[in-house]
């Protein structure tokens, strides 16, 4: 089982034997990692999990705050969905969302490497549909960026590589899970829509020119800046917590 899970586990236990009673507040997140002897990282997704499941409830600026401790009154999370994502999400349990990014890191780097040196003018023109879906979900506001997630999907699928694109469809249906759009709700900031489409958009250009090395790049500079923008919100929102 994975650590936050156990985490999860542990703090609920504790919800139900009344060490943190309904209405009371967790200890912060610093307090809680040192004594679990655990990264924050993990407190962070397991509290993450507690308020998906309805257990608790986070207040930016104020604390965690236990709101019900019968696992019978949670409530049923539901997942939005679109006709043309459905085939591809995968309601099994969620990975954490900071392991789904790092072994996106690893696998579509090469994807859009192959991609760029093995994909058909179909393959091509279907990633450039994906590109301005994702352009006009951006337009609408959308939360649910599936033009975003066909980019993805479509680039993994033109490699030529079925495992590649397996995977991809996996990893893109527990992305955008629960815990996933909690994590971009907390630590994602207003312009990273723009931000990533601008960062499509260099990774379709250099598919266009079949240039492996450039689209091979381009995906890892991407990938990378969004870790590294939820790593850096998410600090900031820890030394806001402490400094309330």
């Amino acid at each position: 089982m994975r650590l936050y899970k156990n985490i999860a586990r542990q703090l609920k236990e504790n919800i139900r034997q009344g060490i943190y009673p309904v209405g009371s507040a967790l200890p912060p997140e610093r307090e809680l990692a040192k004594q679990l002897n655990v990264s924050r990282t993990s407190i962070r997704e397991a509290v993450i999990a507690l308020e998906i499941q309805g257990w608790v409830q986070v207040k930016l600026g104020s604390g965690i705050y236990v709101q019900m401790a019968e696992e019978e009154k949670i409530p049923h999370i539901q997942t939005a969905t679109d006709p043309d994502i459905a085939p591809y999400l995968n309601e099994e349990e969620e990975i954490s969302p900071f392991s789904l990014l790092h072994a996106r890191l690893l696998i579509e780097p090469e994807a859009a490497a192959l991609a760029a040196e093995n994909m058909s003018e179909q393959d091509l023109s279907q990633i450039q549909d994906a590109y301005l879906l994702n352009v006009r979900d951006n337009f609408d506001g959308s939360t649910i960026h599936i033009g975003d997630r066909l980019f993805h999907i479509r680039i993994a699928e033109a490699s030529g590589n079925d495992a590649y694109a397996a995977i991809l469809r996996i990893f893109l249906g527990h992305g955008y899970g629960a815990m996933f759009s909690r994590l971009q709700h907390f630590f994602t900031p207003q312009d990273m829509p723009l931000r990533s489409q601008a960062e499509h958009l260099a990774i379709l250009i250099a598919l266009q020119k079949r240039n492996p090395n450039e689209a091979r790049e381009a995906m890892r500079l991407h990938i990378q800046n969004v870790i590294d923008t939820f790593l850096f919100n998410q600090k900031r929102f820890q030394k806001d917590e402490e400094n309330s």
